[in-house]
């Protein structure tokens, strides 16, 4: 057997106790072997049910016993028809012993590889525990697991146990229970093995680790305190995405009858002369470019190489802050594990004073990595004392990456508070808000915590599987509806609605509750809320293309290059949307402020205060949202002195009562403001009317 490939027993509880949840043990094992079949083709598996009716296995032959245990299938390389043979598992009559089953199961994996490929041989118990098993010859059941729990370390082989278990019924002894529990934990204390209880069949679907990926270190090498202090370290991946495998383009020209085509397809680049496009430049004539403004830059290789950036590998601490200083949403990417280099003494030592002081003042490490030779960046992340409760097991720390000055997007909401007592919710309407929240809690006080994160598998992935598995059988299938089980993931609990049907309606009778259908624009509305600097004038009186209008509005309005006067307010949000040049922000703002000041100063009678204000609003959000809270305070100021000099008090007035002031603190952490400078702004300086 080569070195990566593994050996995989599965051994699977038929009897009447499994029968409720035997369509889930189906589809997980299905999907299992759906997972190898794309990530290792190589691997080899089989499959053992206990509690059938019939008896068929080696051992019952050689030695007896062994009843009501079948291999349903030898040890062999994964293929197509073993999905098919776990999605009909036959049913048993009888009540199971897994005892027997592990030990057919073991006596395959030996029988196989002998003392071969230790660590990739392992043996995969679905059960309920909840039947005695029987006594054995000699000695007793901790005797007898203890012995096969020998054999498995002699062996290297690893078991893992999924124990289904909801809600006991009356007819089940609880002596039994609590036996089979303590027995499955013995395996745990004397050999390689993991015992996992799940109370649902959403949670069995991820209970089941469907890809076996091995450990690779991202780093070796030392976590450097100080200069003077050194720590021999190793880091690996603790999580990582699961993420859709790649797909390759397939050909099928390749003739049927030639058993060694690839089926490859491969792409090639030619890259030609502008003046002769017959002409092919070859690799050592070409050099690449980047375009600045109109112009392309030409940049060698050696010049890029001068300038990139060439940090030395390394880990060096950068120093210690209290832990409530690093919030949860801080944390990028995927877990890594800083562990003590493997056989040496002295560093796991230190790692583990490391971790308990840091536990012990409660403070974390701030580190920075470049975890290899040549890597162009630098990455900066917490160690996080990371104890052990197993004698056995070192201590440790988790790394994190923290975001950089430059990754961090502070978006800032207006409080409540602002707004008008009118909108403000009342006690009841509040309540009964609390309420639906509390409803939908995963994890409410005192019950376990629905879609627990590492029992819920990824349902566009599980879904993804089963329909590659469908198309390699039946190249026309349609895409099947999504699983029972899935929809319990991705669908609101109905039984979870049903019982709290009290909490929902209470919320809407609180509240206002209506449709709010999106209205379509109209062509001709469209042609008028066209922006006034837009150049392309002609054309749009064609019917022909008031379609291609009416689909385009938002190119439409991303081509505005300056506020016009039939629609200020979208010309402007046109203008700060636009990302093409880092200063059209600052061209829209400053093309507002002008509008606002022109509409200020030329309003007869108070016909463009409404105007003013709109675009004042749309002034005062696009500064927040950009965080630009001082330009907006510095106009506000600059429109007041306007006001006085104008003799314009009656904008002012409509202004203020208006409630439309300076940003402050609370809606922009840039802003110089407090709350109460913007409350008091436009009541201490109202000008007085002439």
């Amino acid at each position: 057997m080569a070195r990566n490939r593994e050996g995989l027993v599965l051994l699977l509880d038929v009897g009447p106790s499994m029968h409720r949840v035997l369509p889930e043990v189906q589809k997980i094992c299905s999907m299992l072997i759906q997972k190898k079949l794309i990530y290792r083709k190589f691997d080899e598996v089989g499959i053992v049910i206990f509690g059938a009716e019939d008896t068929d296995n080696e051992l019952t032959i050689e030695v007896g016993g062994y009843e009501h245990v079948v291999v349903l299938r030898n040890i062999k390389v994964v293929d197509g028809d073993i999905v098919e043979a776990l999605q009909e598992l036959p049913r048993g009559t009888v009540a199971g012993d897994y005892l027997d089953a592990v030990v057919v199961g073991m006596d395959m994996l030996i029988k196989k590889y002998q003392l071969t490929n230790k660590g990739k041989k392992r043996i995969c118990l679905i059960t309920d525990a909840q039947n005695p098993i029987k006594d054995p010859y000699k000695g007793t059941k901790d005797d007898q697991v203890s012995t096969i729990a020998v054999q498995m370390a002699a062996h290297g082989v690893r078991m893992e146990t999924i124990i289904v278990r909801g809600r006991l019924g009356e007819d089940i002894d609880q002596r039994i229970v609590d036996e089979n529990d303590h027995l499955l934990h013995l395996f745990s204390e004397k050999t390689s093995a993991k015992t996992v209880y799940v109370e649902s069949p959403t949670s069995l679907l991820g209970a089941l680790r469907t890809r076996d990926i091995s450990p690779v270190t991202i780093f070796r090498g030392d976590l450097e305190i100080s200069p003077k202090l050194k720590i021999k370290v190793w880091v690996y991946k603790k999580t990582s995405e699961e993420k859709f495998p790649t797909l390759k383009k397939y050909s099928d020209k390749a003739p049927p009858t030639d058993k060694y085509a690839t089926h490859e397809v491969k792409v090639d680049y030619e890259y030609k002369s502008v003046e002769d496009p017959s002409k092919v430049i070859p690799p050592n004539q070409r050099i690449k470019g980047y375009r600045y403004g109109p112009q392309v830059v030409p940049i060698s290789s050696v010049e890029w190489d001068a300038f990139k950036f060439k940090p030395e590998k390394s880990v060096k601490l950068l120093g210690f802050t209290n832990a409530s200083n690093i919030l949860r949403h801080y944390y990028m990417k995927d877990v890594n594990i800083f562990i003590a280099e493997p056989g040496n003494a002295r560093a796991a030592i230190a790692v583990s004073a490391l971790a308990r002081a840091m536990k012990e003042l409660n403070k974390v490490a701030i580190v920075r990595c470049v975890w290899r030779q040549g890597q162009g960046s630098v990455v900066l992340g917490v160690l996080t004392p990371n104890l052990s409760e197993k004698d056995k097991t070192p201590d440790s720390f988790c790394f994190n990456v923290l975001p950089f000055a430059e990754d961090v997007r502070e978006f800032q909401f207006p409080s409540f508070s602002n707004f008008p007592a009118s909108w403000q919710p009342s006690e009841q309407q509040q309540q009964a808000a609390d309420n639906l929240v509390m409803m939908l809690d995963l994890a409410p006080p005192g019950k376990e915590e629905a879609l627990l994160p590492e029992f819920t598998p990824n349902p566009i992935l599980e879904r993804f599987y089963h329909h590659l598995e469908l198309k390699s059988k039946q190249p026309d299938a349609a895409v099947p509806p999504l699983d029972r089980t899935l929809k319990k993931i991705t669908e609101p609990d109905p039984q979870l609605f049903s019982e709290s049907k009290s909490v929902v309606e209470a919320f809407c009778k609180s509240f206002e509750v209506k449709e709010n259908p999106k209205l379509k624009k109209s062509t001709r509305r469209l042609l008028q809320e066209k922006p006034s600097g837009s150049d392309d004038e002609g054309g749009y009186g064609d019917t022909s293309n008031a379609l291609a209008i009416k689909s385009d509005e938002s190119q439409l309005l991303a081509k505005a290059d300056k506020i016009g006067d039939l629609t200020p307010v979208q010309d402007f949000e046109a203008m700060m949307s636009r990302r093409d040049n880092p200063d059209w922000v600052a061209k829209a703002i400053k093309d507002m402020e002008n509008k606002i000041c022109n509409m200020v100063e030329n309003c007869k009678g108070g016909d463009n205060y409404c105007k003013a204000l709109e675009c004042l609003v749309a002034l005062r959000k696009g500064c927040i949202l950009e965080q630009e809270p001082k330009q907006f305070n510095d106009f506000l100021h600059h429109l007041f002195r306007l006001c006085q000099e104008k003799k314009l008090g009656n904008f002012w007035e409509f202004l203020a009562s208006k409630e439309l002031t300076l940003i402050s603190t609370s809606e922009a952490i840039d802003s110089e403001v407090t709350e109460d400078e913007a409350k008091n702004f436009l009541v201490k300086k109202l000008p007085k009317l002439e």
